[in-house]
């Protein structure tokens, strides 16, 4: 994209820093600068976007050629150029779309075949005639790491009231501590462990795995005969000991941030069950729907998108929070921090040009309302602006505390609200007035101050079900799409994460004292003979 056109963006945010938020609000603005689709509302009104800064971002998407990326998405070209694979995790949902094709061959036969296969095997462990060599299966352990983990353990805790089956945990980091405290109250015969590697090679998954069959070996004559396999890798998984009926594989066009819908998601069906996995599927699929048909404007992960560009590039607000108002989705941010950083935090684009903007921002958060206890304070009353993107049910499930979810509602527009107005000099004045006087006033009253004129959107739903999750999900990764594609950058691949990998590799034998540190620099050297004398 031509770099007048960010130059241009970027004039439009230094026009609008000053400019009143508050002042833009009006009941026409509150409808216009939202969108509605799939039982959700996207408001992004509290944002000091104007019109013309939006004709700006949606011309953008024009100059980008978003259309036709999408066009090439959905269709199943090799999009993710660097590693010449399609994108086509919205396969894995494409539940009533019809064929797609790779190299004239459909793929949905076999996407919807391993479908089948894993809610068969899931209904085999949910009904007991799959079971342990304790009998029925109680506990279910995933282990994997990155989006082999993210994903659904984050599900799996959103969708809990619709948890009907064995009891799921995760294991992902190859810390021993993480492992040792999940197996620990375990029972060894009743348990499942699902080994997530797309490879069966990622070294934290393999190693915690081995673990696990060790520590389940001391208790079961066939260890390996309770173990699943997510992997495309049958010689290693065989090796393994898995029978080839517990392999689900998925293919190479299937990222791992995305793959939740199909095989990773296995211990999210069997959590939930079939029928609502299959909802948490047409959920997704809904969005995608939408997100192929709707005009910019009305398009709800376009402007999700535009409007995170807006505040980054537009404005120069390096950081979002994301902010959920719904305490089982206490893990939708940290989900939403490798969707976001592992996808775009790039430096070159397509081209292997250096970007002209900055690339992806950093992304974090907490639930509402324990963050207002915890960071609002910078959020409000800090020198750096972080735009937030708030998110609410209008209903919760527990009918006996309806009351406290109205609170909850109260308390996330409430946070926008302040966000948007804050709390001139002279209302701080008036509140400690009879308390303070002269100077003293003033001194005390400038700690009340709060600055306001700062950044929210909201994303409202009815209720936290399967298929509403799906919604939300769905949602973002288009939300990262359509951002990559204006960028100009590759969002589906990750080469950020190899070199750390390849060093860790090099270095394990060295901290172990099999192998001599005289390569290292000096500060890693000083490090690893600390450690080693210290029993590492």
């Amino acid at each position: 994209m031509d770099k007048s056109i960010w130059d241009d963006l970027a004039a439009m945010g230094r026009k609008a820093d000053g400019r009143s938020i508050r002042s833009l609000m009006s009941a026409e603005r509150a409808e216009d600068f939202a969108v509605e689709a799939c039982d959700m509302r996207f408001d992004y009104s509290k944002t000091s976007m104007d019109t013309a800064a939006r004709d700006h971002l949606i011309g953008m998407c024009e100059a980008a050629g978003l259309d036709d990326k999408r066009r090439a998405m959905f269709a199943g070209d090799p999009i993710n150029e660097t590693e010449g694979r399609a994108v086509l995790h919205t396969a894995l949902r494409n539940l009533d779309g019809g064929s797609i094709m790779i190299e004239e061959r459909d793929v949905m036969p076999k996407v919807l075949g391993t479908l089948a296969r894993m809610e068969g095997f899931a209904r085999s462990v949910r009904e007991g005639r799959f079971q342990g060599q304790g009998g029925t299966i109680t506990d279910v352990v995933n282990i994997g790491i990155g989006g082999s983990d993210l994903g659904p353990a984050m599900a799996v805790q959103a969708l809990s009231t619709y948890h009907d089956g064995p009891r799921c945990h995760f294991v992902s980091n190859v810390d021993g501590a993480h492992i040792a405290d999940i197996l620990g109250p375990l029972d060894p015969k009743r348990t499942l462990v699902i080994v997530a590697s797309k490879t069966f090679t990622t070294i934290e998954t393999m190693t915690n795995a081995a673990t696990a069959k060790a520590w389940m070996g001391q208790d079961v004559r066939d260890p390996a005969s309770q173990f699943v396999a997510l992997s495309t890798a049958q010689d290693k998984t065989s090796e393994f000991g898995i029978a080839e009926t517990r392999v689900f594989g998925f293919a190479d066009w299937v990222g791992g941030r995305y793959s939740m819908w199909g095989p990773i998601g296995l211990s999210l069906l069997i959590a939930i069950g079939p029928t609502a996995f299959r909802a948490f599927l047409r959920g997704a699929e809904a969005m995608d729907r939408h997100f192929q048909n709707a005009a910019p404007q009305e398009n709800m992960p376009v402007m999700l998108a535009l409007t995170g560009i807006w505040h980054n590039q537009g404005c120069g607000y390096a950081t979002r929070a994301v902010l959920p108002y719904e305490q089982r989705l206490a893990r939708l941010p940290a989900y939403l921090q490798q969707l976001e950083m592992e996808s775009n935090g790039k430096r070159v684009s397509m081209d292997g040009a250096d970007l002209p903007v900055e690339s992806g921002p950093i992304v974090w958060g907490e639930p509402g309302t324990n963050g207002q206890h915890a960071f609002y304070q910078l959020i409000h009353q800090g020198t750096r602006i972080v735009p937030c993107e708030f998110m609410v049910a209008a209903e919760g499930f527990e009918e006996e505390l309806q009351h406290q979810h109205r609170l909850l509602i109260a308390n996330c527009l409430a946070q926008a609200e302040a966000l948007m107005n804050g709390r001139s000099l002279d209302e701080a004045k008036a509140l400690l007035q009879g308390k303070f006087s002269g100077e003293e006033l003033e001194r005390q009253a400038r700690h009340r101050v709060f600055p306001g004129n700062r950044p929210s959107t909201i994303l409202l739903y009815p209720k936290l079900t399967p298929e509403v999750m799906g919604q939300i999900v769905a949602l973002y990764e288009h939300r990262v799409f359509v951002e990559g594609v204006i960028l100009g950058i590759n969002s589906f691949d990750q080469w950020g994460v190899e070199l750390g990998k390849e060093l860790a590799k090099a270095l394990e034998p060295i901290v172990a004292g099999e192998a001599s540190a005289g390569d290292k620099d000096a500060s890693t050297a000083s490090s690893i003979g600390w450690l080693q004398a210290r029993g590492a």
